[in-house]
C-alpha cells in the first residue's frame, strides 16, 4: 500500500467532520480544515462542531484554519458542497504536493460548466490525482461509528485500492472501483430523485407510489449513466441504487425532507443544504445533451424552477403513454 499515513479534510460541515472522525478511526493522522479562524479556535477548544451536535471530536484530530498546513497531508478529502468545490480546490492548489490524491466527497454537477466533481479537481489542480467518494451513508452515522459502506472511485485501480485501505475501518467500509463517472452520476442523480420522493411523501400519495417513483427514478439514473459510459454494476451498487434507496426513504435525508416540505405546500428549511435543488437543472441539461429521457427529474426541475405546479407535474407523469418495462 502507498504510504498514506495522513489525511486532510477540507470543509468542516457535518459530513467533513464525520469523515475526519472516520479517518481517525482508521488510524490516520487527521487534519480538519475550517475556513473561519474563529470557528477553528472554538472547535479546537470544545472538541465539538455545531454542524454535528452531540458528537465529540477525537483529541488526535488537528483543527486548523491554515490551508498550507492541511495541504501537507498524503490524502486530501474535499468535503465542501458541490457548488463550492471549485473555490476550495482553487484555494488548495498552490499548497498541494504534486500527485496528491484529492477525493471529492460532494455529490453534484457544477452549475454553468456541467462539470463533475473530479473534472473540477482536474481543472483547478492539474497535478493532483482526482477521486470520488460516494455511497449510502449519513454524516451522523459515520461520525458515531455506526456501520456504513461507501464507494471510492479512481481511474487507477491500485490507487483506488490503496485509498480504501487507508480510509477503511471496522465500521466504515469503502468498496473501490475505477468507474468514476458511474459513481458521480449515481451520487448526483439520486439527490434530485430524493426530492421527488419527498414530494410523494408530502402529498401522501402512498407507499405504492413511493416504490414506483424510486424504481422509475433508478431507471432514469441508469439510462443517463449508460449514456455517459458508466458501468451497470456501479449503477446497481452502493453509489447508485443503494444511495438512491437510502435517500428516498430515510428521515435523515436532506433532499427527502426538502421534497416533503414542498409536497405539503411548506417553505423548505434552509438550515441544511439540499444538493438536489442545485443539481436538478444541471442534470436535465446533461440528460438532454445525451438524448436521455428523464421525466421524473424533469418534473422536479420544473417544480423548482416555478414552471409547473406540483399537481400539474404529477398529472403529467401519470398520463404519460403506457410503455414496456426497461
Amino acid at each position: 500500500m502507498a504510504p498514506f499515513n495522513s489525511v486532510a479534510v477540507i470543509g468542516a460541515g457535518a459530513y467533513g467532520t464525520a469523515l475526519a472522525s472516520a479517518a481517525a478511526r482508521a488510524g490516520r493522522e487527521v487534519t480538519l480544515y475550517v475556513r473561519s479562524a474563529e470557528s477553528a479556535v472554538q472547535i479546537k477548544a470544545t472538541r465539538q462542531n455545531t454542524r454535528l451536535p452531540g458528537v465529540g471530536l477525537d483529541k488526535a484530530i488537528n483543527i486548523t484554519a491554515d490551508m498550507a498546513e492541511a495541504a501537507r497531508a498524503d490524502i486530501v478529502l474535499l468535503a465542501t458542497p458541490a457548488q463550492s468545490l471549485r473555490d476550495a480546490a482553487t484555494t488548495l492548489a498552490p499548497f498541494l504536493k504534486p500527485t496528491t490524491p484529492v477525493v471529492a466527497c460532494a455529490k453534484g454537477i457544477e452549475r454553468g460548466t456541467h462539470r463533475f466533481m473530479t473534472e473540477v479537481i482536474t481543472e483547478t489542480i492539474p497535478d493532483a490525482i482526482p477521486a470520488i467518494l460516494s455511497g449510502p451513508n449519513f454524516a451522523d452515522d459515520v461520525a458515531r461509528g455506526l456501520p456504513t459502506a461507501v464507494t471510492l472511485a479512481a481511474r487507477d485501480e491500485k490507487l483506488a485500492s490503496d485509498l480504501v485501505q487507508a480510509l477503511g475501518s471496522a465500521t466504515f467500509r469503502p468498496y473501490h472501483t475505477t468507474d468514476v463517472r458511474g459513481v458521480e452520476i449515481g451520487g448526483a442523480a439520486k439527490n434530485v430523485l430524493a426530492i421527488a420522493a419527498g414530494i410523494v411523501v408530502g402529498r401522501e400519495l402512498g407507499a405504492s407510489a413511493l416504490a414506483a417513483l424510486t424504481t422509475r427514478g433508478f431507471s432514469e439514473l441508469a439510462r443517463l449513466g449508460r449514456a455517459c459510459g458508466a458501468r451497470s454494476e456501479t449503477l446497481a451498487g452502493l453509489s447508485g441504487l443503494g444511495d438512491l434507496i437510502l435517500s428516498c426513504s430515510s428521515p435523515q435525508s436532506r433532499n427527502l425532507a426538502f421534497g416533503i416540505a414542498l409536497g405539503r405546500g411548506e417553505q423548505p428549511s434552509r438550515d441544511k443544504l439540499a444538493e438536489g435543488e442545485f443539481t436538478a437543472p444541471v442534470l436535465i441539461e446533461l440528460a438532454a445533451s445525451q438524448n436521455v429521457d428523464m421525466p421524473v427529474s424533469n418534473a422536479v426541475a420544473a417544480i423548482l424552477g416555478g414552471k409547473v405546479t406540483i399537481d400539474a407535474a404529477i398529472e403529467g407523469l401519470l398520463t404519460r403513454p403506457f410503455k414496456a418495462e426497461e
